[in-house]
């Protein structure tokens, strides 16, 4: 069993796991930037924000200095007296970090192209493997050291790697997350692939036209034992369908859930909540509604928080399953769907979207992560007081 000791967090919903729970369950988004300048090459769009000043790298690892990597230390800082646990019992050898992204700080390698000159701007900054690299040097940590980058699975796939390091004995905890930041790159992309939404996202509802890019990071402490929620299970699969769009049928992002209640020994009327991926796009919501359907039914309330945080790419996976855990040790309501400036898609199948708040009736939440070319995660975590 792993165990999920400790989260940290930030994103459009705040900069500490207080301020995060008391918006998500309000429904609010200080971040959300719903006409935002400066990223599209023509005109405005919505975007999710880290509001507030981050905190500076120390001298040392200036040549790490990226918004990414301020993210990921503004994060490590509420972690602080946990990892200083982990560490003390086990040994920084035996501390692994894994960590997912798809930007890394590719925004500061932006702003050496667009300008004749920045000051003291290295590759380090925006090279993929940066986020891993940077925390191991921070912390002082000798254990295994690297960065996934599979899309918008990223960091879902680093949890389940950090989980599978502690499972075969060659570590005793895993720092794993992710970390993604704004950049006109990404948002450019996707406008370029009309999967773009101009203004706040809105999955599942009849006028959804695309995504909401938004930034953030989230950290997750694993260890075998020790936290108040636990890793049951974990389901992974690969498509290999096409580069940007799932399959017609889902039959990966489904082998992915199944996987992981088999691996969590559950049936699909134990799970008591679905984070949905959610992405507002016409094609995922279409088709992971399919998918849910054919699995559980109308029976499990489900919903995305995407129109709350907007889609953190790489950092998706680890920041949703965050927010479940927050949900779980907080005892907060399931956050519902928002159809007030849109109305739901009532051609969708039936698949348990909740259009008001509802209390977790049973202990487990489903999360999934569905990714670019066919990566498809699917976690689930429960209370640790709940018989296994």
């Amino acid at each position: 069993m792993t165990a999920i000791r400790a989260v940290a967090m930030l994103n459009a919903l705040g900069n500490d796991l207080s301020t995060i729970a008391a918006n998500l369950t309000a429904g609010e988004a200080p971040g959300m930037e719903e006409q935002a300048s400066g990223w599209l090459q023509a005109g405005n769009c919505a975007v999710a924000r880290v509001k507030g000043a981050l905190p500076s790298l120390p001298r040392l690892l200036t040549r790490h200095d990226s918004r990414n990597n301020r993210l990921l230390l503004a994060a490590l800082n509420q972690l602080s007296p946990q990892l200083e646990d982990v560490i003390q019992c086990h040994g920084r050898d035996r501390v692994a970090v894994v960590m997912g992204t798809s930007t890394s700080g590719l925004d500061e390698g932006d702003a050496r192209v667009s300008a004749e000159r920045v000051a003291a701007w290295r590759y380090d900054q925006q090279e993929l493997g940066d986020p891993s690299r940077f925390i191991s040097q921070a912390l002082q940590l000798d254990g295994p050291s690297l960065t996934i980058s599979t899309a918008c699975s990223s960091s879902a796939r680093a949890i389940i790697t950090g989980k599978r390091l502690i499972d075969a004995g060659i570590v005793d905890a895993a720092l794993v997350g992710g970390a993604d930041t704004l950049s006109r790159m990404p948002i450019n992309g996707f406008h370029s692939l009309e999967s773009l939404s101009l203004e706040r996202c809105a999955p599942f509802s009849k006028d959804r036209c695309g995504i909401t890019i938004g930034e953030g990071a989230a950290l997750l402490l694993l260890t075998r034992d020790g936290g108040p929620v636990a890793l049951k299970g974990v389901g992974e699969s690969s498509d290999a369908w096409h580069m940007s769009a799932p399959h017609p049928e889902g039959e990966g992002a489904g082998r992915a859930i199944r996987m992981a209640l088999i691996d969590a020994g559950l049936a699909p009327n134990d799970i008591g909540y679905i984070n949905m991926h959610g992405t507002a796009t016409r094609l995922n919501d279409d088709i992971e509604a399919r998918i849910v359907n054919r699995l559980f039914g109308d029976s499990v309330p489900a919903s995305s928080v995407k129109h709350l945080i907007g889609h953190t790419l790489g950092a998706a996976g680890a920041m949703e399953a965050a927010l479940c855990w927050l949900i779980l040790t907080r005892n907060l309501a399931l956050p519902p769907q928002d159809f007030s400036r849109h109305p739901r898609d009532e051609t969708l199948p039936p698949c348990g979207v909740l259009t008001a708040p509802a209390p977790l009736a049973r202990p487990w939440i489903l999360s999934n992560a569905f990714a670019f070319g066919g990566n498809n995660t699917s976690l689930i975590l429960g209370r640790n007081d709940e018989p296994f």
